[in-house]
């Protein structure tokens, strides 16, 4: 008899225990998940849910807001997704937030990321549908690794055959790494190059030392840099030039007709370029003519000294000096 009371006092404490600790369970498990707080429903609108759950929470800022109430597709890639959010804190979510998809950590549960926009907006009531932002999933990311491992993996066994080949003394790099002479030759030309870089700018140097002794307002060469009028007469002087260029080419070619007329025409010039005879001839009568002047002159001289001209030319020579004298 005994016995049986203090089972059954063992038995009522244990249910009494139990009861509270469920309690204290459900109200621990519906506190974590909203179920006793007054909440609205606010919807995302996804593509990928990177392995999303009901009950995964709801995180605005960092802070467990709410919890995942409803996960829906309603297209091939149109999955709708339904968050219960605390009335207290839905207050300061405003209509332009964005909602991302997360993990908990690096294995952990996902989680729905809401950041706040930019710029002012409402606040969101309930059944309002906020943006969206998906993320790339930890399977693109490796998927994306894959390949750029495959492509560096190639890109390495090309530039292995590179390299070989250039080992091997082929293609130009090959050459200009194994040929000791065309190596010595680019240094050679190299030096020359920088030899001539040293003597252009040491001419450079010498070249403004003499413009820097130009005196520009004396000088000509100062004269024609400053002066636009003297500008514009060496200008006119050049164009003279040219005219005058022009002019004796002109004149060139005239004389260029005339002698060519010449040599193929009938006139004296032709008969006395090209007819010899002709050329002799004149040329005795211009001795005829040398040899009558020289006796014309001796009969001048004996008229002169006759007794019937003498004073004819003593008058003459008397007019001659007063003119003279008068002058």
């Amino acid at each position: 008899m005994n016995k049986s009371a203090s089972q059954k006092i063992k038995l009522g404490i244990f249910v009494v225990v139990g009861s509270l600790l469920l309690i204290f369970a459900l109200y621990f498990i519906g506190n974590r998940q909203h179920l006793f707080s007054k909440n609205i429903q606010i919807y995302a609108e996804f593509t990928n849910v990177n392995g999303l759950q009901l009950g995964n929470n709801v995180r605005y800022s960092g802070i467990n807001v709410g919890t995942v109430g409803k996960i829906e597709m309603l297209g091939e890639s149109q999955i709708i997704i339904e968050m219960m959010i605390e009335e207290k804190t839905a207050k300061f979510i405003r209509k332009n937030a964005i909602a991302t998809i997360g993990s908990d950590g690096l294995v952990g549960s996902m989680v729905v990321n809401i950041i706040p926009g930019k710029g002012e907006s409402p606040f969101v009531s309930s059944n309002d549908t906020i943006i969206s932002f998906s993320k790339i999933g930890t399977d693109d990311m490796l998927s994306t690794l894959n390949v750029t491992n495959e492509n560096a993996a190639l890109l390495t066994a090309d530039l292995l055959k590179i390299t070989n080949k250039i080992l091997e003394g082929k293609g130009t790099l090959g050459v200009l790494i194994a040929d000791t002479t065309m190596a010595g030759n680019i240094k050679e030309t190299i030096d020359k190059l920088k030899a001539t870089s040293i003597s252009t700018s040491n001419t450079m140097y010498k070249l403004n030392k003499v413009i820097a002794r130009i005196d520009m307002e004396e000088s000509v060469a100062g004269v024609l840099f400053n002066d636009s009028l003297a500008g514009q007469q060496l200008k006119s002087v050049i164009n003279n030039l040219e005219r005058s260029s022009e002019d004796i080419s002109s004149i060139t070619k005239n004389l260029e007709e005339i002698i060519t007329e010449i040599k193929n025409g009938d006139g004296a010039l032709n008969h006395l370029t090209t007819d010899e005879n002709l050329v002799k001839d004149i040329d005795s009568t211009m001795l005829y003519i040398k040899e009558s002047t020289f006796k014309l002159n001796q009969n001048m001289e004996a008229l002169k000294h006759n007794f019937f001209f003498r004073g004819y030319f003593r008058k003459l020579e008397r007019q001659k000096k007063r003119e003279i004298k008068n002058n």
